[in-house]
């Protein structure tokens, strides 16, 4: 990463300390074990809820499907929607995972605090990055993503709740503490050095700028545990370059949004699911034949010709997120240099949201 300028500004920096911020995450669910040995049974006879805003929202997509796939149903509901239309879920039969990496996003605060925080309320699993904030002091259960200090776009604290969240999914879904940590500290090495690999390639940003070009219409694509990479990439391009973006589930592109193919429209399709792969990755070449920039996002390198490819290698699925946005963010980086923006700067957005 030092090929990129010695760390030219703190927005690289964050992205180059992306692979230490899992590490630490890791690490730090070994440190947190009793708090999770308590988390075991605590989903009984409860509907589990995910909430957060902005990344922390789109973090729980892993966790969400996990349960799914453990037979367990869990609801997934950004905390504004939840504050102000659908309060009714949040009772005593409520699991409630609540995401925020400052622990003090104002929708957040203000549903937790609105809660009955005696017997007849519900249990809830507080995530964010340190524990001197509202959430934490407020959460039944309080676990710490270890992030470390950020003050661009999100990135290592996005990458940091990715496996807390790991943790939370796979331990209420009936599996031992003990055994989530250990399991979580390969794969977290894994991503790491997924994540150390791509970094190492000083001309990624500048290839990543070239294939955007000067296109107008840009898309990211993904599908299951992939959404939370899609939309996350997407909420750091419009936050550090300050331009139109849309992120969809890769099958509702169809059904509409392809209109926009064509040599105007710049798509990242990340097709890293192996259930719908096959899927997305003959999309991506409609899009190529179409006369769009497509760049394919794959762990196993599949790609159509004509297309711009960015293989990862094997990873876990509720981790690849961490590692499958990263082409996002440095074409952020990059373009916010090339757009003479300060990158990771805000002009009217903030990086902790205190005010609906």
């Amino acid at each position: 990463m030092k090929s990129l300028g010695n760390f030219p500004d703190p927005f690289i920096e964050e992205i180059a300390g992306q692979p230490d911020a899992i590490r630490r995450a890791a690490a730090g669910l070994g440190d947190q074990l009793p708090v999770l040995e308590r988390l075991a049974g605590s989903v009984s006879g409860r509907t589990v809820l995910f909430t957060g805003m902005g990344s922390s929202y789109f973090a729980c997509y892993p966790a969400v499907i996990e349960l799914a796939r453990r037979t367990i149903a869990a609801i997934h509901v950004d905390s504004a929607e939840l504050l102000h239309f659908r309060r009714g879920l949040v009772g005593s039969s409520t699991l409630l995972v609540a995401v925020s990496q400052s622990g003090a996003s104002a929708e957040v605060v203000r549903l937790i605090e609105g809660l009955d925080h005696g017997p007849n309320g519900p249990l809830v699993i507080g995530v964010t990055n340190g524990g001197d904030n509202a959430l934490a002091r407020l959460a039944t259960f309080a676990l710490d993503t270890r992030a470390g200090v950020e003050t661009g776009p999100s990135t290592m604290t996005f990458a940091s709740s990715l496996i807390v969240l790991a943790a939370i999914s796979r331990i209420l879904g009936g599996r031992s503490a003990p055994e989530v940590v250990s399991e979580l500290a390969e794969e977290a090495e894994a991503a790491a050095r997924a994540l150390e690999r791509q970094l190492a390639l000083p001309s990624l940003p500048e290839e990543l700028a070239a294939w955007f070009g000067d296109r107008t219409t840009s898309v990211i694509l993904g599908r299951g545990p992939a959404r939370a990479a899609a939309e996350m990439g997407a909420l750091t391009l419009k936050e550090a370059v300050g331009m139109p973006i849309e992120s969809l589930e890769t099958a509702q592109f169809r059904h509409g949004p392809l209109e926009l193919a064509g040599p105007d429209l710049s798509a990242i399709v990340i097709a890293t699911e192996p259930e719908t792969r096959e899927l997305d990755v003959g999309l991506a070449g409609e899009l190529v034949e179409a006369g769009a920039a497509v760049l394919v996002v794959t762990e196993t390198g599949d790609a159509p010709a004509g297309a711009t490819r960015i293989e990862l290698g094997r990873l876990d699925r509720a981790l690849a997120p961490a590692v499958s946005i990263l082409p996002a963010q440095l074409l952020a980086w990059k373009l916010a240099v090339l757009h003479g923006r300060q990158p990771g700067s805000y002009l009217r957005a903030a990086k902790v949201t205190t005010r609906e």
